[in-house]
């Protein structure tokens, strides 16, 4: 899956890493860029089309599904993280909104678009999502669950032409782990490693420094292989 001349939708694209991937898909030639936001702000380039989708509202994202013609890659990168101790339930619930139910919202509702390009779907996820941050229980769990749906996705249409991959990453230095006083990858530097595993077709997108030390060890995994052998049974 080429950048060039496609079509790209990017999800909590207004900061952070969904920023960064509006512009490195500008970069890398696309021909039109539908940057989603909650609060959309407007760019300089005639190829970005601003939209507002706030991945929890059902009608903002129909409404935005009557503005895209086509679609080719749909990159579902909005996402929640607070920090919590697992003591409010209505914590966990508002992760499990965006990071999980958000993303099986906006999935669902360009697949159509995406079945007929044969184009691909890309979540942003988080290592957290394989082994649990416990600082961020609450956006652990969300994640995990999200790349689950990832995974079940892979399986389901890959028959189908079309192709979810995982972007497994470390710590970005984004506002979402301002509070964590470790070594950060830059969000310019992950989008232009997402695009970059994309266009190879990996699965699974280890993004950053910390991440990429895991990525051979994960792809040759037992866990690795059992979805592969789970996902043999899609008819």
């Amino acid at each position: 899956m080429k950048t060039r001349d496609r079509t790209v939708l990017v999800t909590g694209a207004n900061r952070g890493i969904g920023q960064a991937l509006v512009e490195e898909a500008l970069r890398r030639g696309a021909r039109r860029v539908y940057a989603g936001a909650r609060h959309p702000i407007a760019h300089s380039d005639e190829r970005v089309t601003p939209l507002t989708i706030d991945v929890k509202n059902t009608a903002q994202i129909q409404r935005a599904i009557e503005r895209v013609e086509s679609l080719d890659i749909l990159i579902n990168n909005a996402g929640l993280a607070l920090y919590d101790d697992l003591s409010d339930r209505v914590v966990l619930e508002r992760h499990l909104a965006v990071n999980l139910y958000g993303t099986y919202r906006v999935t669902q509702a360009f697949l159509p678009l995406l079945a007929r390009s044969r184009g691909a779907i890309v979540n942003v996820l988080s290592l957290a999502g394989l082994a649990a941050l416990p600082i961020i229980p609450a956006y652990s769990i969300s994640k995990a669950a999200e790349f689950s749906l990832t995974q079940s996705l892979r399986a389901i249409w890959a028959g189908r032409g079309v192709t979810v991959h995982a972007v497994l990453a470390g710590p970005v230095d984004t506002d979402m782990s301002r509070g964590l006083d470790i070594p950060k990858a830059s969000p310019e530097s992950v989008a232009r490693a997402i695009f970059d595993g994309l266009e190879k077709g990996e699965e699974d997108i280890f993004p950053d420094p910390m991440s990429e030390t895991m990525a051979e060890s994960w792809r040759t995994s037992a866990a690795k292989a059992l979805e592969r052998q789970n996902a043999a049974l899609v008819p």
